[in-house]
């Protein structure tokens, strides 16, 4: 098995000796974070080429919440990391629920701080775990692996596919076993990393952006923003309650007293905030249109505008008939 595993671990990219750093380990430091520079560089380009495939999984996702459905990353070590930071930066980003974006780690929450040996090994482990969350069908789950052979990972999707999920496999090499459990397969290849196996590097940090990418884009979709501004964020903390201040700001034009005056009145809730300063609507009204428009601000201050336009030619209308009278 260890011999098959060496051989299998021969034929991947991420796993290759990188030829620009044979020397590392006698440079200097700072002879050192140049190779480390450059390698990085190669992350962006690798990734872009991956687009159209993450724009097929941002489509997925943003479906999936729109029928209250849940975004699940599973992967093992720095792979489970890296989902379970990007899941819990939603809550607060965008103001979703907790269990809106979902990540599993192999080994649970004490592998968040330390390996646990064997538990990415296992291919049934990866099942119980979605079943363990009350994995529906709607869900879309994305598997993480820079190696793209983690058992793990291979047994969740085997059993998300097979309940009806969408699934995704996300990898950094071409020939990654997850991409023929999926549906839809991301393979950013980066490449050999500075330290051979180190896949924490280049592998880590395009995994990364990827999925900055599919959060941030699915939020977008559902109307998390206005224009470039993420008006759902959470005022949990004191920077937080600025940024609030400045959105509402920034959005309206309104000086920090008004801004001040009409979040008062609605909890603090920049897009309420905005949604009432633009349209004139106190806060029942601006909500009710908010819903009506599916929480896309843009679209709610559009429809309450074209709805004020039509009452006003009507009025216009209408006297024009009572003066021929």
């Amino acid at each position: 098995m260890n011999k098959q595993l060496i051989n299998e671990l021969a034929t991947l990219a991420s796993e290759a000796r990188n030829p620009d750093t044979l020397d590392i380990d006698l440079l200097s430091s700072e002879e050192i974070l140049q190779k480390i520079n450059a390698a990085d560089r190669e992350v962006p380009e690798a990734v872009s080429q991956e687009l159209p495939h993450i724009a097929r999984a941002v489509d997925a996702i943003a479906e999936a919440f729109k029928v209250g459905a849940r975004l699940i990353y599973m992967g093992a070590g720095t792979s489970g990391r890296l989902g379970i930071l990007d899941a819990v930066e939603c809550p607060p980003t965008y103001g979703v629920s907790e269990d809106m974006v979902v990540a599993l780690i192999a080994g649970g929450e004490e592998a968040v701080y330390r390996a646990q040996e064997g538990a990415e090994d296992s291919f049934t482990l990866g099942g119980e775990d979605l079943r363990g969350i009350n994995l529906s069908k709607d869900d879309v789950v994305v598997g993480i692996a820079a190696s793209g052979r983690t058992p793990y990972v291979i047994g969740g999707l085997r059993y998300a596919r097979a309940l009806g999920c969408t699934t995704v496999a996300l990898s950094c090499n071409k020939t990654a076993a997850i991409a023929a459990e999926a549906e839809i397969a991301i393979l950013p290849e980066v490449g050999p990393e500075i330290l051979t196996g180190s896949t924490r590097m280049k592998a880590g940090t395009a995994q990364k952006l990827v999925l900055n990418m599919l959060t941030t884009a699915s939020m977008i979709r559902i109307g998390k923003s206005f224009y470039n501004l993420m008006v759902d964020v959470k005022a949990t903390n004191e920077k937080l309650v600025s940024r609030t201040r400045r959105i509402v700001m920034e959005a309206t034009g309104v000086d920090l007293e008004e801004a001040d005056r009409v979040l008062s009145k609605c909890d603090h809730n920049a897009k309420l905030a905005i949604m009432m300063i633009l349209s004139g609507l106190e806060r029942g009204p601006a909500e009710t249109a908010l819903s009506q428009a599916s929480g896309f601000l843009r679209r709610a201050i559009e429809n309450v505008r074209q709805t004020k336009a039509s009452q006003s030619v009507s009025s216009v209308v209408q006297t024009d008939e009572e003066l021929a009278v």
